[in-house]
């Protein structure tokens, strides 16, 4: 559904009505296209004295064709800034971070990106502790200053994890990052921290076999269509009454359409037989599968809480199981949960959708040492306010609170939760690992 405000904004009218009466003026965001350029414009890269990452950020960025430039020679508006506080040890030190940022901070062009590297404040004690925790309250306030489509992340990266961090950095200075704002991402040293680089970056999921439930339509279509761009063969797998749809995005991604209901009791088995005998396994599965039966909880039947829960997650829980235990998931393998801001923040007659959410995250949490020690990887996104048909049928007002109460003052579109599971589905985020990363824009609730 087009969102008739933002498109009002753009209007001699809106563009002088909006700031008179300040009023939310969202700008329409870069997304990415296939040979884009990564940033509209330089970054400027700085590090605090001590910085662990600077050596190894700056051939990266390079090598992603990024022009970067040294605080000295800052001039003119920069596609990106990027600071690694990783040599900050007391929270005094924290002034390396304005003595970097306020003087350039204004000169982030549009769209641009502001990322700040630390290292995990639980692996270090002490004052280095509180100083690298502070870098999450300054990253999130940024976001919320920065205009223009901009965005600011926050990226903790462990000892020894230094050269792992090339496609999230490719993925947060890029436009598939466009509606990820003021989120903390984690890389880590457990299962692999040396990963491989994609001799393709444009396809690094070249030879790759990705199941997508809950794939008829919306986020789900979307996530297979960027898969496949990426390279992967699909499997896309829906309930039969969705067969129809089902078909028309297997026909469009050149992938097999897989009518299943995941719930039923032999479906984990049924699945696990299917992907062996025809592909001999699977590496990327992602759990977009999922039913909303709101209802206030004095209002909401066993039935609803039920259905919502089982599909949500129970059912999801099984197919990882059944997947694990008769080793169907490869080495490297990753699996992808799609939990919501509701399982994080709550939402009013939907006890039964914000548990089962929350639970994708609880999932991730506990699943993330096992995986590991296969030498993969679970994580999860949180979808915020999303452009899609069910969203559309949300009534006015709220549909319109949904869209503007973020720093991006918009919905994201399925593509931008798409592009995110790409990112984690990458051979080289094989130590990106246990993450929850919200693509809402910053939303103010629950932030």
């Amino acid at each position: 559904m087009a969102d008739r405000y933002q498109q009002f904004t753009r209007t001699p009218v809106g563009k002088f009505l909006v700031p008179k009466l300040g009023l939310p003026n969202p700008t329409p965001l870069r997304r990415y296209k296939p040979g884009q350029p990564h940033l509209e414009g330089p970054a400027l890269l700085g590090a605090a004295p001590g910085g662990r990452l600077e050596k190894f950020l700056h051939g990266q960025l390079a090598g992603a064709g990024i022009e970067v430039r040294e605080l000295e020679a800052a001039q003119g508006r920069y596609g990106a800034l990027v600071f690694d506080a990783t040599g900050i040890t007391d929270p005094a030190q924290l002034r390396e971070m304005y003595r970097f940022f306020q003087p350039v901070i204004r000169k982030v062009g549009y769209c641009g990106r502001v990322v700040v590297l630390g290292t995990p404040p639980e692996h270090v004690d002490g004052r280095e502790r509180i100083a690298q925790r502070a870098l999450e309250g300054f990253t999130r306030s940024v976001g919320k200053e920065l205009k223009r489509g901009a965005t600011a992340q926050l990226v903790y990266v462990a000892e020894g994890a230094e050269g792992a961090t090339e496609s999230t950095m490719r993925f947060l200075l890029s436009a598939k990052s466009a509606f990820v704002d003021a989120q903390v991402i984690r890389i880590g040293t457990e299962g692999r921290p040396e990963v491989p680089v994609p001799d393709n970056w444009e396809k690094p999921l070249d030879g790759k076999v990705a199941l997508v439930t809950g794939a008829s339509r919306g986020i789900g279509a979307s996530i297979a269509e960027v898969l496949a761009r990426d390279g992967a063969r699909l499997v896309v797998l829906d309930v039969p009454a969705q067969g129809g749809d089902l078909s028309q995005v297997a026909n469009r991604v050149g992938g097999e359409a897989l009518q299943l209901d995941i719930t039923a009791g032999d479906a984990p088995a049924k699945l696990a037989e299917h992907l062996t005998e025809r592909y001999g396994g699977v590496d990327i599965v992602v759990h977009n599968a999922g039913i909303t039966r709101d209802k206030t909880l004095g209002n909401l039947t066993e039935g609803g809480w039920d259905a919502v829960l089982t599909v949500n997650l129970v059912a999801q829980l099984a197919v990882n199981d059944k997947l694990l235990a008769d080793k169907v998931l490869r080495q490297d393998g990753r699996i992808i949960g799609v939990s919501s801001i509701a399982g994080i923040a709550g939402n009013v007659g939907q006890t039964n959708y914000g548990t089962s959410k929350a639970g994708v995250i609880g999932m991730v949490d506990t699943g993330a040492p096992t995986l590991a020690g296969y030498g993969g990887t679970i994580n999860a996104v949180a979808p915020g306010f999303i452009e899609t048909k069910m969203t559309a049928a949300v009534p006015l007002f709220i549909r319109e609170a949904g869209r503007r109460l973020s720093s991006l003052s918009q919905g994201g579109l399925p593509v931008d939760v798409a592009e995110t599971i790409a990112w984690y589905a990458n051979p080289a985020s094989g130590a990106v690992n246990g993450n929850v990363v919200r693509v809402c824009g910053q939303a103010l609730i629950g932030a």
